[in-house]
């Protein structure tokens, strides 16, 4: 009877594993963005963002074209028609490259499930080695490669557990790596990358454009209402106001436009502008104004790297998440990642600076010794070692394994 039941609860030598669950990729996605309509628009964590900036575009535009249908029998016919069309399609256009640049995939990089293996040919007196936030690691923390004949210095992602391809940075708001990273905008709520910049210069060109368009023919309705000019401006407020916000955002979004144009022309981002700075050395990736401009505005789009609908297990990529923390990604944060080693602790925390780049073994062999050669240690800090030397109780252990003293004191003896 007992052998029946044994049989019946012994495993079988042939286990049906369960089925594993598969989900769309950016359902498990890692990073901090916001997907719709199945994945295929990418917002960025701060996406309410973009409804703000919708309406300090549409509200004053809407207000210019009330305007303009109010006036429109007292002008020509063709002149009101035309004014209003023109500012309506670059209402539209302005809008269109807004929503193009906060839903588009910038150029985020694929994450790693696992580290990548470490490279022997390196030094350890030559190289930065990855052992403070990944100590069972032996990577490298930069490399140097060959881009255009000069040497770039690529970095190791702790996040997403990869070397960084030239210009890429990792966004700590929305937790990716992205292809020539410029800056994230909180306007338009995402990372502008490889994949959206062009449209992001459309859209502050457009803003632009619309904030001068707007002005002009608001001043100008000023000009021909009948009486001067300050009676006309206190008879029509609404329009007062309307051009005194175009007049504050034209220099916003122009300085935008003047500068991205100066970035355009010698082919730097807003990260390399600010950070890397090619004062001392020239810029690899200049290849000449006409060339730089004609690679941003008129190239290709660059190719997704992540397909966010594809099926994947889901099993996987939970321990992808375990995997970062496990690394200490939480408690390291953008600048303590490109410090050098020494100055992090191997909890994963910023050490003082008192005691960085400290020679430990320096120390410890200024410390005093014995004649036998161990450790002099101070009695007052130490009284356990000197309770071991001169206590004077007769130890024994009983058969239960326990030790007994028959002379044991609360306190150490010194000697004197």
């Amino acid at each position: 009877m007992g052998e029946t039941q044994n049989q019946d609860f012994a495993p079988s030598s042939k286990c049906i594993a369960p089925p594993r669950s598969k989900t769309r990729l950016y359902r498990v996605w890692k990073g901090r963005n916001k997907f719709l309509c199945g994945g295929r628009l990418i917002f960025g964590p701060d996406a309410a963002s973009c409804l703000l900036s919708t309406f300090l575009i549409g509200a004053p535009a809407l207000t210019f074209f009330i305007k303009m249908l109010v006036r429109i029998r007292e002008v020509d016919f063709l002149y009101g028609h035309v004014v209003l069309i023109v500012g309506l399609v670059l209402t539209i256009l302005d809008l269109t490259f807004l929503f193009m640049t906060s839903s588009r995939d910038p150029g985020i990089i694929p994450r790693n499930s696992r580290s990548p293996e470490s490279d022997e040919s390196h030094s350890a007196s030559s190289v930065e080695w990855m052992n403070s936030a990944t100590p069972d690691m032996k990577l490298p923390r930069t490399k140097d490669i060959c881009v255009y004949g000069h040497i770039v210095r690529v970095k190791f992602c702790d996040t997403c557990l990869l070397y960084r391809p030239p210009r890429a940075s990792h966004c700590s708001i929305c937790n990716n790596c992205v292809q020539r990273f410029d800056h994230h905008c909180p306007w338009v709520g995402q990372c502008i990358g490889v994949r959206n910049y062009r449209t992001f210069i459309l859209f502050i060109s457009t803003s632009t454009i619309l904030c001068i368009y707007v002005f002009t023919f608001s001043l100008l309705n000023l000009l021909e209402e009948w009486g001067g000019i300050w009676d006309a401006m206190s008879r029509d407020v609404v329009l007062v106001i309307l051009m005194a916000y175009c007049f504050i955002a034209v220099w916003f979004v122009g300085g935008l436009s003047v500068f991205h144009f100066y970035l355009m022309s010698t082919n730097k981002t807003t990260y390399e502008n600010f950070r890397y700075r090619y004062d001392k050395k020239e810029n690899p990736f200049d290849r000449g104004m006409i060339k730089n401009l004609k690679e941003i505005l008129f190239s290709k789009t660059a190719p997704l790297l992540v397909n966010f609908r594809e099926m994947v297990t889901e099993e996987d990529h939970t321990i992808l998440g375990s995997i970062t923390k496990r690394f200490g990604v939480d408690v390291i944060n953008s600048k303590e990642k490109d410090l050098e080693v020494g100055t992090i602790g191997k909890d994963g925390k910023l050490l003082p600076d008192i005691l960085q780049n400290l020679d430990y073994d320096g120390i410890e062999n200024s410390l005093r010794k014995d004649k036998g050669g161990n450790l002099d240690l101070d009695p007052y800090f130490f009284p356990t070692a000197q309770e071991e030397e001169y206590g004077t109780g007769d130890g024994t252990v009983d058969d239960n394994g326990t030790e007994t003293s028959s002379q044991r004191n609360s306190s150490a003896v010194l000697p004197r």
